[in-house]
């Protein structure tokens, strides 16, 4: 898998938040993809108390959702935690991982934001970015926006909003169960990221793409 890198990893703040102010302009947020015949799901854990990071994709048969391929990589963890930035901690170890790949995903889920960020640059539309592969955020907890309330049923979903603007939705995954919070990474519109991540999860409240990604990613 081809790998576009636009830049250094930042070791500053200062620096992370250029680098997302400049590139958040080339963001697409109409559809790109083709036929999808593959999805992934990345996920990063930690090992040595967060000294190194371990990323894990799996790509997934779609719409069946079979585990086709897997790969795991490794490197030191040089950016520190801080939400809105998570990109910069996860990214490099992720692409590790997607060059190691012989089956290209048409689409990617990340755990993680996309354009529901402060500066319309999270997780997705990153890697999305560097990848040039279309790709959605579909997050467990809420950065930014308000919604109206969400029905109780699976399907169910309200517009997430930020000053004024839709960034996402909060989507009702399963029924009672707690929403995820869906947003366009790369080359997606957002009623298509809500499609492809309700269709990802037939079960449970998670995409099976992040399911698997997290099982890999935390050596479980």
């Amino acid at each position: 898998m081809e790998i576009h890198q636009r830049h250094p990893w930042p070791v500053t703040l200062e620096e992370a938040i250029a680098i997302q102010e400049k590139l958040s302009s080339e963001i697409i947020t109409s559809d790109q993809l083709g036929t999808v015949h593959y999805v992934a799901g990345v996920d990063v854990g930690f090992e040595d108390n967060g000294a190194i990071s371990r990323a894990a994709v799996a790509v997934l048969s779609f719409p069946d959702l079979q585990l086709l391929e897997h790969a795991i990589a490794k490197r030191p963890t040089t950016f520190p935690y801080i939400p809105g930035f998570l990109s910069f901690r996860e990214v490099p170890v992720v692409l590790e991982a997607l060059e190691q790949i012989t089956l290209i995903p048409d689409l990617i889920l990340c755990d993680g934001q996309g354009i529901a960020h402060p500066r319309r640059f999270g997780l997705a539309c990153h890697l999305g970015l560097l990848a040039n592969v279309p790709t959605i955020g579909a997050a467990k907890s809420l950065l930014i926006g308000k919604h109206d309330e969400l029905p109780l049923e699976k399907g169910s979903w309200q517009p997430l909003r930020y000053r004024g603007e839709v960034v996402g939705a909060v989507v009702r995954s399963r029924a009672r169960v707690k929403p995820i919070y869906v947003s366009p990474g790369h080359q997606v519109s957002l009623p298509t990221a809500i499609d492809y991540v309700l269709r990802c999860t037939p079960k449970y409240r998670l995409p099976e793409t992040t399911r698997w990604a997290d099982k890999l990613a935390s050596n479980r």
